[in-house]
C-alpha cells in the first residue's frame, strides 16, 4: 500500500515538473515574440517617419529599437527551442554570431538616431537602410520561415 502511494506521489511530482517546464518554455517564447513584435512595430513606424521626414519620431523609434535590442540575446536562453517559434538552432550553435548581430542592430539603431537628431536627410536614408540590413541579416541567419512546434 505504501509503495503504491509513493509511486503515485512520484508520478504526480514528475508530471508537475514536466508541465511546469512546458509552461515556462511557452512563457519564454511568448515574451521574446512580444519583444520582436515590438521591434517590428517600431521599424514600421520608422519607415513611415523616414518617408515623412519626421525626424523626432525617427530618433525616438530608433532609440526604442536600441533599448529592445539590448534584450534580444537574453530572450533566447539555451533550451528554449520547443514550442511555436521561428528561432533556428543557429542561435545557440553560433551564439557569438547571434550576440554580434544583436550588437550590430543596436549600433545601427544608434547611428540612425544620431542622424535623425542632426536632421541630415541623406544620412538618415543611409542609416535607415543599414538598420534594415541589420534586421534582415539576423533574420536570414537565425530565423526560420515557418513556426516549429
Amino acid at each position: 500500500m505504501v509503495r503504491k502511494i509513493l509511486t503515485g506521489a512520484l508520478f504526480g511530482f514528475m508530471t508537475l515538473a514536466v508541465s511546469t517546464q512546458v509552461f515556462a518554455q511557452a512563457d519564454v517564447i511568448e515574451k521574446r515574440q512580444n519583444l520582436m513584435k515590438g521591434q517590428s512595430a517600431a521599424a514600421k513606424a520608422l519607415k513611415a517617419a523616414v518617408e515623412e521626414k519626421n525626424y523626432a519620431t525617427v530618433e525616438a523609434k530608433a532609440k526604442d529599437i536600441m533599448g529592445s535590442s539590448d534584450n534580444i540575446v537574453a530572450a533566447f536562453p539555451k533550451g528554449s527551442t520547443t514550442g511555436k517559434t521561428k528561432a533556428t538552432a543557429a542561435i545557440w550553435d553560433k551564439s557569438e554570431d547571434f550576440r554580434e548581430a544583436a550588437k550590430g542592430l543596436n549600433k545601427a539603431a544608434g547611428e540612425l538616431a544620431k542622424a535623425a537628431k542632426a536632421g541630415n536627410d541623406a544620412d538618415v536614408g543611409v542609416k535607415f537602410k543599414a538598420l534594415g540590413d541589420a534586421c534582415g541579416a539576423c533574420h536570414k541567419q537565425f530565423r526560420a520561415e515557418k513556426y516549429s512546434e
